[in-house]
């Protein structure tokens, strides 16, 4: 799960202490298996972080000076609930426009000889793209 965390309190968002707080509790309400964090401030403003979790990762970028936050949820198996935890994000840090966005990813085949399409193979002999695109 993707979190556009629009419209936030800027102060929170510069508070580290705070910030891991919060993403660790997320992690613990969604049923998370913890195995570590670390979080960075930056000068003048903004943190970074990630919460290392046996299922993944929950991971969070501020902007304060803009009130967003990006976080992501990455999370595979079957016992975690991130829309919990995204839900809970998004009262935490006071977001007054959320956004989520969740992408089925990590979709391996059902056996070792399934059977790959030219189609398939195309998408992965695309090359080096010349720049970035942005998808809404």
């Amino acid at each position: 799960m993707l979190l556009e965390l629009n419209g936030c309190n800027t102060k929170l968002l510069n508070d580290i202490k705070r910030v891991e707080e919060i993403l660790v509790a997320g992690a613990k309400i969604a049923k998370a298996t913890i195995i570590g964090t670390h979080f960075h401030q930056f000068s003048p403003f903004g943190i970074s972080g990630v919460v290392v979790i046996a299922e993944s990762h929950v991971a969070v970028h501020t902007w304060p000076e803009h009130g967003y936050a990006a976080v992501d949820i990455f999370t595979c198996g079957e016992t975690l609930c991130p829309e919990i935890a995204a839900q809970y994000f998004v009262e935490k840090f006071q977001s007054r426009q959320p956004s989520m966005m969740e992408l089925k990813r990590g979709m391996l085949p059902t056996t070792k000889t399934a059977k790959v399409t030219k189609d398939e193979k195309r998408i992965f002999a695309y090359g080096r793209p010349k720049e970035l695109q942005v998808v809404s």
